[in-house]
């Protein structure tokens, strides 16, 4: 008897650059390898049309509507491949000067999902809220070969009632696009905050963080008990890993922190709905 085939997950950890054909050919790249060495699933990092060190106007200088180049140039790349991808753009919005920074599932050339971040991160002196434009609906979770993935971006992973939503709904894997910024305890809140999401669900995390200048790289996926089982460190980076849906099966049995829970969740989005 053959071993069944475990699901193969790609951290796609890299420095954004300033242009968006820069990052174009940077994500075509990853795509490329990730679908060459078997990946199922390919995270990048938030908001890769564009970036610059020390300029928090650039990304809405440089925001892209979701018919725009780097979508279109994104869903071309993916197109008859067998890998789903996810990242975060900055997409323009008809009417706003601001941007909406939306979390994208692109498998075989189609959006399967546009998520609004919730959770904009106006915290440690910073407000992303002067450029961006908050969502107001939790996301509807996309089937990713056996699992069932729930997404959020960047400072929605310090919200659990979030993830809560999203593991009630059926998730079994989270998936975190993030660029996470460098400063005291940075890099413990992030660990801390991947591995409880995790705990807590009892899911698998799957969470990428733009390197670099300004942010700290460090993404790594960890297993429904909280425990990191593969990690990038602080350059650019493309790591695989391979998880068994049966690890989510073994320790729900073993903590039902779901069935034994006594306080309801948000409502999700229907499937489908983008």
């Amino acid at each position: 008897m053959t071993e069944e085939k475990k699901f193969r997950v790609a951290l796609g950890q890299f420095f954004v650059k300033e242009t968006s054909e820069e990052n174009q050919a940077i994500t075509r790249d990853l795509i490329e390898r990730a679908e060459k060495n078997g990946a199922d699933l390919l995270v990048l990092p938030e908001g890769i049309i564009a970036r610059k060190p020390g300029d928090h106007d650039w990304p809405r200088l440089h925001s892209e509507p979701l018919d725009g180049p780097f979508v279109t140039a994104l869903r071309a790349a993916t197109k008859e491949k067998h890998v789903t991808v996810v990242c975060t753009v900055q997409a323009k919005i008809p009417g706003e000067a601001r941007y909406a920074n939306d979390l994208l599932v692109v498998r075989d050339g189609e959006l399967k999902l546009v998520y609004q971040k919730l959770h904009l991160y106006d915290a440690f002196s910073a407000k992303e809220s002067d450029n961006a434009v908050p969502g107001n609906e939790v996301p509807a979770l996309v089937e990713v070969g056996p699992f069932r993935c729930g997404f959020i971006t960047c400072y929605d992973v310090r919200f659990p009632e979030l993830t809560r939503a999203l593991a009630l709904a059926g998730a079994d894997l989270l998936v975190v696009s993030a660029a996470w910024v460098k400063g005291p305890l940075k890099e413990m809140h992030w660990d801390l905050s991947l591995r409880a999401r995790a705990l807590e669900n009892t899911c698998f995390v799957a969470g990428v963080s733009e390197c670099g200048p300004v942010n700290i790289g460090s993404s790594k996926l960890v297993d429904p008990f909280g425990v990191v089982v593969a990690q990038c460190g602080t350059t650019d980076e493309l790591l695989f890993a391979d998880i068994d849906p049966a690890r989510v099966e073994k320790c729900r049995k073993a903590l039902p922190v779901l069935e034994n829970r006594r306080f309801a969740a948000p409502k999700l989005r229907e499937p489908g709905e983008l």
